[in-house]
């Protein structure tokens, strides 16, 4: 059965999930689906017309040590950014529309690590465009997804995100079951291995 990984590219414990998440999906051998959305709507449905991390001091000090441990564990680098959360509207738009293309994997890579490694603006149309040269990519693909269609995809698939309950990223579907966090990952896979190995029975 397959996992899909539900991100949003302001989302902080994000960042470490997508540069690990093939890896433990490949070893488990479970299929992955890259689902970005927005988080934006579903805290201002809650409310928050910001990032709890932010309406929460102590919660958000608690986040960013804890991040940097995590990536400290990981390799990878960070940099706190110097604006949180950033708009990430543009890059998600672009995940959408594209996201069963097999680029879609180091795009999400590359976007998260401008943004929490080089604390460059991802809301900027030149880091974007950058990101796309970097991976041999025409910048043509930005401006496809300023159509209507594209708008609506994204915006689809985040009122998806709410019919299931997700309240924040990471999150990890395998079917209707939800899991949430980085530090859930190795569960979600296991209950799609699981869930795999009982449908074939």
């Amino acid at each position: 059965m397959p996992l899909e990984f539900w991100f949003d590219f302001a989302s902080t414990y994000s960042y470490p999930t997508a540069f690990r998440i093939e890896q433990v999906c490949r070893d488990a051998q479970v299929e992955l689906r890259w689902r970005p959305f927005l988080l934006g709507p579903i805290f201002n449905a809650q409310g928050w017309n910001d990032s709890p991390f932010n309406i929460y001091p102590a919660k958000g000090r608690y986040m960013w040590r804890d991040l940097e441990r995590v990536c400290l564990a990981l390799g990878a680098p960070l940099r706190k950014p110097s604006a949180f959360p950033r708009n990430g509207l543009l890059a998600a738009r672009i995940a959408c529309w594209y996201e069963d293309e097999p680029w879609i994997p180091a795009f999400a890579r590359e976007v998260f690590a401008a943004n929490f490694a080089d604390d460059r603006d991802i809301a900027d149309a030149v880091t974007v465009a950058s990101v796309l040269e970097k991976l041999g990519l025409p910048s043509s693909l930005m401006s496809k997804v300023e159509s209507p269609e594209a708008k609506l995809k994204l915006r689809a698939q985040t009122d998806r995100a709410k019919t299931n309950e997700l309240f924040g990223a990471p999150s990890f579907l395998v079917g209707e079951e939800l899991f949430w966090g980085n530090d859930r990952l190795e569960a979600a896979v296991a209950w799609a291995r699981r869930a795999s190995v009982d449908a074939t029975r």
